[in-house]
């Protein structure tokens, strides 16, 4: 049965299952209205090609892909992150699986408290300019994890993460920033919907503080991102 679904502060309609189903719960809106967004996925056709994931696990795959595309259309973009949410600003660390996203904003926590940072979504949130503002809400899409809230918060910042020996962070621009964020995003193959990523990325870079960070995994590296990314959305917003 299909549903209607307040996601990203969009009308979402959808007929789902299983995992998809379960952490769109939250998300579940009994007010009235057009769907912005409609979702018929094809779970099936998935599996077809990767016959080595279950029905389950297409259908969250495919029911994320769609939202994440047609959000497009309403200025707005999925960053493969962990977000989280402290002191009124979300903070988003983007970087190749296995690079060590989940695991920074772990540290965030254990350094400032679980009361007080909490994590927006684990690896799909989704980022909107709204008014010239860019904020990032939660998504029932939030990648191995359920860890993801119904929530729409500024973005103070985006940091993208690389190993390293020692803790050092530094603004993060120009070519081979738009790269880095290019590589963590959706680029559907339909007419524009390049054109529009990139329209997109160059509005963020110029919005929001970007960051590169060379880290190790320990908690102080939680401590020099937090200190030079609040500090200076604070400057900036503030």
């Amino acid at each position: 049965m299909e549903k209607d679904y307040l996601i990203a502060g969009l009308r979402v309609r959808m007929d789902t299952f299983g995992k998809t189903e379960t952490q769109a719960e939250a998300y579940l809106t009994d007010t009235e209205g057009e769907a912005d967004i409609v979702i018929a996925s094809a779970p099936e056709v998935l599996q077809s090609r990767q016959p080595q994931l279950s029905l389950e696990s297409c259908e969250y795959l495919a029911t994320g892909s769609s939202f994440y595309c047609q959000l497009l259309g309403f200025d707005g973009m999925l960053i493969h992150a962990s977000a989280v949410v402290m002191d009124g600003y979300a903070y988003l660390f983007s970087a190749p699986c296995g690079t060590g996203k989940s695991t920074h904003t772990t540290m965030w926590r254990e350094a400032f408290g679980y009361d007080r940072v909490l994590v927006l979504n684990d690896d799909k949130p989704a980022l909107r300019l709204e008014n010239g503002r860019w904020y990032a809400y939660g998504t029932p899409w939030s990648g191995k994890t359920a860890q993801n809230l119904n929530m729409k918060v500024p973005v103070g910042g985006v940091c993208v993460l690389a190993r390293g020996t020692t803790n050092e962070i530094a603004p993060f621009s120009g070519a081979a920033a738009v790269f880095a964020l290019l590589e963590q995003t959706t680029r559907p193959l339909i007419p524009g919907a390049r054109e529009k990523v990139l329209e997109l990325l160059d509005s963020l870079l110029e919005s929001v503080p970007v960051w590169k960070l060379y880290c190790t995994p320990d908690k102080s590296a939680a401590y020099v991102s937090q200190k030079a990314m609040s500090e200076e959305a604070k400057r900036r917003f503030e």
